[in-house]
């Protein structure tokens, strides 16, 4: 957007003309589109309406931006309207500034009218259900739709299918990406939870056991168990509410913590880490939840008092009895169990995200710069995109630190969307549930080369690929192994995009689009025979010195050939193949910090549990040490205690993580799902863990002074 060197990229819809109506958006400013300002009539709605945020930053706020004139891919537009902030578009995570009615699309992006086409795919359709109808309904009736439109175009929509997903369920947008691991995130976040309603009900289990003489005297006095019930449980609210409020400010100083976990995308992210009534009552009602649960123990506990044997023992009130021993271990036996769950997860996480970062992907991104350049933006054709590309590479050839510049229409492991044809390969039978869609790049000579790709046999592209010589490709090692059983493929035909194609090399197998997949069949295609004018080229730069003197002459020489070429997106090649990382950084990172805080929530457990059973038994101890017991023997009475519940709660913690771990199992990346030595380790790391929240009572239990413990009550 703008003229040459004040330019800058910005990211937009095409959209209907009912697009913000549909959506409920009311302008800031102005008006939002028209649905007639759609119609069928390429190029016959020159206007815009842009965000606040661009509003603000480009034009200074100023209101008569409203019927002014801006520049986009070098044609006038008329801004109509400004839109909140708070709107920013249909996909979910990028933050758009502007929208421009679809049928701009052959003069902005060169694209011809696809967009009457049936054989179109390139459009996103967004729906608001009438009041009443299902989204199983709305499904049925789009499938019907689907069905008819195969039947009226069969030459172009044969076996065509749509269906219909709410948004959070889409497969663009930020929740295609963080949906798994965010749900993985909230089990294991439940799982804390049980373990903190387990602490809690331990200490107001040891509470009521404290409380258990004033129980018994209010049940004598007449006390019916609802009026004690409504007590305790007000109690237990009033602590929630007191919690939940301490923890409001933290969650609110947090909640930016995603953004520390971002890689340098291209898109500009629009995560929105307001407090919204929905959060806010979720919130509410699972403080609720949590308030009731860790009540229910001690509430059951104190509403069955032995009245006479209460009374009778006088001042010695607050005195365990084997029932409440028993619920308190089971408590601690409980957290024990979830810590190794969460404990767990986190190890197969953290480990897989390690064994990700440390596959080959194939190539070397090592001294790799990649910045991006539109053709369609700067008014280019196909022919003089190309054209550009050359002369930009001949004039980084010889400047001082470069080592080799080439060019693509992909880069990989990112989140940029890879774009494939069906293929018809001479000789190859195809069976019944082949797919023979082909993903494939364009690359200029020398790509091969710049990434180190070794070639395996034939040839490498050269400029003499042009229009005029023979279409060829070069494919990977598993095309090769998969259509041509092994055999040499150099010289055989390949129909692909519509048009017969002869293989000319074979390159070693690569990653494409994340580091964890499977091989799979690649195609490369001649720069010069396959450019395509609607797609951006991504420009790779390889330097001997730093990246940022190689990236800044990258630009001069770029705006030496032509003042209105905008480069974008300029970042070392090894940054961003970190996005293919950000789902497993995510649950690794995320994943740690809760098994963290889950193991210190089963300690602290375990550790009060201890430690108030020393308190209960301080007489009989001193009675023990009186009668010749050793500081040893009484250490280690404690500390047995202390590890057979830990024992316990690991063996019945081990059942349900096997269980829940396989349901992970498709996210874990060369570490099974099963795999003994984190499990052990976890164990063992817990056990530990355990031991020292157990020795410390226990030490102090060493201490008790005979004398002082006979004449105590």
């Amino acid at each position: 957007m703008g003229e040459a060197e004040n330019a800058q990229r910005i990211w937009g819809e095409l959209v209907s003309g009912n697009y913000f109506d549909l959506l409920g958006v009311k302008p800031l400013l102005g008006r939002v589109f028209l649905p007639e300002e759609c119609g069928d009539k390429p190029g016959a709605y020159p206007l815009a309406v842009i965000s606040e945020r661009l509003w603000r930053s480009r034009f200074g706020a100023d209101p008569a931006v409203v019927g002014s004139s801006v520049l986009v891919n070098r044609r006038q537009l008329t801004i109509v309207g400004v839109v909140p902030a708070e709107f920013q578009g249909t996909q979910p995570g990028v933050a758009n500034e502007i929208w421009i009615p679809v049928m701009m699309s052959p003069q902005l992006t060169g694209i011809g009218q696809d967009m009457v086409s049936s054989g179109s795919r390139n459009y996103r359709t967004t729906a608001r259900l009438k009041p009443g109808v299902t989204v199983e309904q709305a499904r049925e009736e789009v499938a019907a739709i689907a069905r008819r439109q195969a039947e009226i175009h069969p030459e172009k929509d044969e076996g065509l299918g749509a269906t219909m997903v709410p948004v959070w369920q889409a497969h663009t947008g930020a929740q295609s990406i963080l949906l798994r691991p965010l749900q993985i995130l909230m089990a294991v976040s439940f799982v804390v939870l049980l373990i903190v309603c387990a602490n809690v009900a331990n200490l107001l289990l040891a509470r009521s056991i404290a409380r258990q003489k004033e129980c018994s005297i209010r049940f004598a006095l007449g006390a019916g168990r609802a009026r004690l019930t409504r007590q305790l449980l007000t109690e237990t609210l009033l602590l929630t509410g007191m919690g939940a409020l301490l923890g409001l400010p933290l969650a609110l100083s947090l909640k930016h913590s995603l953004v520390w976990l971002l890689p340098p995308v291209t898109a500009p992210l629009g995560l929105d880490f307001r407090l919204n009534p929905d959060i806010l009552g979720f919130t509410i009602l699972i403080c609720l939840a949590a308030a009731l649960v860790s009540s229910l123990v001690p509430v059951l506990h104190a509403l069955r008092p032995d009245l006479n044997e209460t009374l009778k023992e006088g001042g010695r009130s607050g005195t365990s009895t084997a029932h409440s021993h028993r619920l308190r271990g089971l408590l601690v036996i409980s957290e024990v169990a979830l810590a190794l769950v969460a404990l767990i997860g986190a190890g197969l996480f953290a480990a897989s995200f390690q064994a990700t970062r440390s596959l080959d992907p194939g190539f070397d991104p090592q001294d790799v710069s990649v910045a991006q350049f539109s053709p369609k933006m700067s008014g280019y054709s196909a022919e003089q995109a190309q054209q550009f590309c050359l002369r930009l590479r001949q004039r980084l050839q010889s400047a001082p630190g470069m080592v080799d510049l080439s060019y693509a229409i992909m880069l990989p492991l990112g989140f940029g969307l890879s774009t494939y044809h069906e293929i018809e390969v001479e000789g190859y039978v195809r069976g019944r549930t082949d797919d023979l869609n082909i993903y494939y790049n364009t690359v200029s000579p020398g790509f091969f080369s710049l990434l180190r790709i070794p070639l395996l046999a034939g040839r490498d592209f050269t400029e003499q690929d042009d229009l005029n010589a023979l279409p060829v490709i070069i494919v990977n090692e598993y095309f090769t192994r998969r259509f041509f059983a092994s055999r040499n493929p150099i010289g055989r035909k390949v129909k692909f995009g519509g048009q017969s194609l002869t293989v000319a090399g074979v390159v070693k197998d690569t990653k494409y689009h994340n580091l964890a997949e499977a091989p799979l069949p690649y195609i490369y295609m001649p720069f010069r025979q396959a450019l395509e004018n609607d797609r951006d080229i991504d420009l790779y730069l390889r330097s001997a010195g730093h990246s940022g003197h190689a990236l800044a002459t990258l630009r001069r020489e770029a705006a030496a050939l032509d003042p209105h070429v905008g480069v974008f997106d300029v970042m070392p090649l090894s940054e961003y193949m970190g996005e293919s990382l950000f789902p497993q950084k995510v649950a690794a990172s995320l994943l740690s910090v809760l098994g963290a805080l889950s193991l210190l929530l089963a300690a602290l457990g375990l550790y009060s549990v201890m430690a108030y059973a020393v308190s209960q038994r301080t007489r009989e101890i001193g009675i023990r040490m009186a009668l010749g017991a050793q500081r040893g023997n009484v250490l280690g009475m404690v500390l047995r205690q202390g590890m057979l519940l830990t024992l316990a709660g690991l063996l019945a913690g081990a059942a349900p993580a096997l269980a829940l771990t396989r349901l992970v199992a498709s996210m874990l990346v060369k570490v099974s799902a099963t795999d003994p030595l984190i499990f052990a380790a976890s164990a063992l790391f817990l056990a530990a863990v355990a031991l020292l929240a157990t020795y410390l009572p226990a030490r102090r239990a060493t201490n008790v002074d005979p004398m002082v413990a006979l004449r105590h009550q």
